[in-house]
């Protein structure tokens, strides 16, 4: 087995870990093997569990980009006796949800049952998920089921098998065509059988405990037989033809499509196993064929009547029916399956009760083709399998989120790239705003727990420093996506497709300073001076950061916290009190000067703003007079990122669009006002009609004829 190489080993997590934490009773650990990466778990001397930590056996990385590290007992059985969380990088918890909860639920798992794991691909057990940390959540389970998977077939635990690489699937010998009598396929297996006598049946519905069943047993002696059910798989050639006999079996192939099967189901006694259902609602309501996750219920196209049993010593049957099973229900005829028979019992005038009773069939093995030597595991193969077929669950799980998400990009770039048209209208924009910044906050934000941090960014410069991987950027798919658009979005726009629009915190911000100027609330111009001087800050604290990050990035994660994201999106202020004060005091602050922390703290903001240098368009309209003599821009603009000379600063420059309302606004631009009465003049429009083309100077302006 290929063991992943690191830093962090078993051996040096065990002396940190009490034997009894990893199973009941323990008073010791034996010395960690040479050939499998585990250590008994003593007690009196005895082994009673084998311990064995996560990273050892599966690379699984988390939301840091570092494998989180847990130490688990595992018996016998297959079971996990006890579980430890020894070492983690996850910022969300570092700083973030408190350990204590992480350590609750990662001991949570204490009990799993790793062979019913093994048998339904992982998910035999529910996954209970903390707000704020879904993917730390999903790694630690996923890491925890297929390590001890692992651990189990390499130790022989609870019968599981060495873990084998493309274990062959069986095939059915579609050559083999003998045919045998009734008394040889019923003694091998061939035909299945279940019986049931009229006692038995009582018995059953006496169990359940309903009275009314109770009251109403069947009729007749108790060793009546009250069904004698056969069934076999006909679909295999030599099974058809010894039953159906060779014209009735090359009907059946002819009946059968590619990929479709059949069985034969016999019938006899007091109950019949298609009763009359079927008659009116075309479906067999008494019986299903169930194999694995699988089922299937059998329609009336799907059913033959056969006359008799081709095998001359058969016994006779009252019910003689072939049933189709069709392609697309993933039966596999060389895996075993049971035909699930209903037994009902009216206790009312319309109502019934029911039982149900198993025949399980496996075909034998003389049907089969032999099985030719399986390969062994590539332990990197299956690893990278495992690791995509996590993120694609995250995914798959998360199919409405991304939806709404690519919805909102979609919208956004409309409006920038029809920007003219969008701030036609003053008040529709306006609203339209506060629309799409409310989603922001609430969809993206706290509900999604989607908010981009400068943490991503120090994340992804670690991972190119010691090996560069997608998966742990994948497994949050909302964060992956954002960051993509954002990528794209700098070289159109600049830093402000995100920092104005789908930042959940610069959202807060703006509408609670709405909000404050709502109810008459002061609001505080800096000085242009002062103003400049200040915007270097986050630029600074990004810096600051960025090289903190190369020494430790735990450390630099700390330091990150001058984000207030997580205490004020992720965390929603439930968090320690000084996190909430400091959040708090920002938003505060904002509310007296729009954005205080967007303009001069945010490191995100400065990381983006540094790339945004090579945009390659200007989309922002102005008129020569913007700067001089007009300054009414640069008075509005909400962030101040207007000189007063008329230069957009774009990297300070949010995007917020307010500068191209004013560019056709009729009431407050002097350029478009002068050219309004210049035109009213002429008598070529009227003064109460609002402008439908861009004024005269516009460089998009059409010719203008004076009448």
């Amino acid at each position: 087995m290929a063991i992943s190489a690191h830093a962090d080993s078993l051996a040096s997590f065990l002396p940190e870990i009490k034997p009894a934490d990893l199973a009941p009773g323990a008073d010791a650990f034996g010395p960690v093997r040479d050939d499998v990466p585990v250590a008994p778990v003593l007690k009196g001397g005895e082994t009673v569990a084998w311990a064995f930590l996560t990273s050892d056996f599966v690379g699984t990385t988390g939301y840091s980009g570092k494998p989180i590290h847990v130490v688990a007992g595992i018996d016998e059985d297959a079971v996990l006796t006890g579980v430890q969380l020894v070492k983690h990088s996850e910022p969300i918890v570092l700083i973030g949800i408190p350990n204590s909860r992480m350590v609750e639920l990662t001991e949570g798992y204490t009990g799993l049952d790793l062979k019913v794991e093994a048998e339904t691909g992982g998910e035999g057990h529910d996954l209970d998920i903390i707000s704020g940390a879904t993917v730390t959540i999903m790694v630690i389970d996923d890491s925890l089921v297929r390590g001890g998977i692992k651990v189990a077939r390499a130790l022989g635990l609870g019968g599981l098998s060495a873990l084998l690489a493309d274990e062959p699937k069986r095939e059915v010998d579609m050559a083999k065509d003998e045919v045998y009598d009734w008394t040889t396929l019923s003694g091998d297996g061939s035909v299945r059988r279940l019986t049931l006598d009229i006692g038995q049946v009582n018995a059953a519905f006496e169990a359940t405990g309903d009275q009314r069943a109770i009251k109403r047993p069947e009729p007749g002696e108790p060793d009546d037989t009250f069904i004698d059910m056969h069934m076999a798989l006909v679909s295999v050639p030599s099974i058809g033809k010894s039953l159906l006999g060779e014209a009735e079996y090359q009907n059946l192939t002819e009946w059968l499509d590619e990929g479709e099967q059949a069985i034969l189901v016999l019938g006899r006694g007091a109950y019949s196993f298609k009763g009359s259902g079927y008659v009116r609602g075309g479906i067999f309501d008494r019986i299903q064929l169930i194999q694995g996750d699988n089922s299937v219920r059998f329609f009336d196209k799907q059913q033959r009547r056969l006359g008799k049993v081709a095998a001359s010593d058969a016994p006779s049957f009252t019910e003689l029916d072939i049933f189709k099973i069709p392609a697309d229900a993933e039966f596999d005829p060389a895996e075993p399956f049971r035909l699930q028979l209903l037994v009902q019992r009216a206790v009312g005038a319309v109502e019934k009760t029911f039982l149900t009773f198993d025949l399980g069939y496996k075909l034998p093995e003389q049907y089969l083709l032999p099985v030719a030597a399986p390969a062994v595991v590539d332990d990197a193969t299956g690893e990278a399998a495992a690791k995509a077929a996590l993120w694609q669950r995250i995914w798959k799980d998360r199919t409405v989120e991304i939806g709404v998400l690519g919805v909102m990009l979609l919208v956004l770039s409309a409006t920038f790239f029809f920007q003219f048209h969008a701030t036609m209208n003053a008040r529709f924009f306006y609203w339209f705003r506060i629309g799409y910044l409310s989603m922001t906050l609430f969809f993206i934000g706290w509900y999604a727990n989607a908010q981009l941090s400068v943490v991503n960014l120090m994340a992804l410069a670690g991972s190119l420093r010691t090996g560069f991987s997608w998966d742990a950027f994948l497994l949050d798919p909302l964060v992956f996506i954002q960051w993509f658009a954002v990528a794209a979005a700098l070289l159109f726009w600049g830093r402000g497709a995100y920092c104005g629009w789908l930042c959940p915190f610069g959202a807060l911000q703006e509408l609670t300073n709405k909000i404050a100027r709502a109810l008459k609330v002061p609001q505080w111009t800096l000085p242009w001076g002062l103003n400049e001087r200040l915007w270097p800050a986050k630029y600074m604290i990004f810096l600051g950061l960025f090289g903190l990050s190369f020494v430790s990035i735990p450390l630099a994660e700390k330091y990150a916290e001058i984000e207030p994201f997580k205490t004020a999106i992720i965390l929603k202020f439930m968090r320690d009190w000084p996190f909430v004060v400091f959040a708090l005091l920002l938003l505060g602050i904002g509310l007296f000067i729009e954005r205080f922390y967007c303009r001069y703290l945010c490191p995100l903001g400065g990381a983006l703003a540094i790339p945004a240098r090579m945009r390659m368009f200007d989309w922002l309209r102005r008129y020569k007079d913007c700067g001089a003599p007009c300054q009414t821009c640069a008075n509005e603009c909400p962030v101040q990122a207007i000189h007063p000379t008329g230069e957009i600063n774009p990297n300070e420059c949010v995007t917020c669009l307010h500068c191209q309302v004013l560019y056709q606004s009729e009431d407050k631009c002097p350029v478009v006002i002068r050219q309004l009465k210049r035109r009213a003049k002429t008598g070529s429009v009227d003064l109460k009609t609002p402008l439908g083309q861009p004024p005269a100077n516009h460089p998009n302006a059409k010719p203008q004829t004076v009448s």
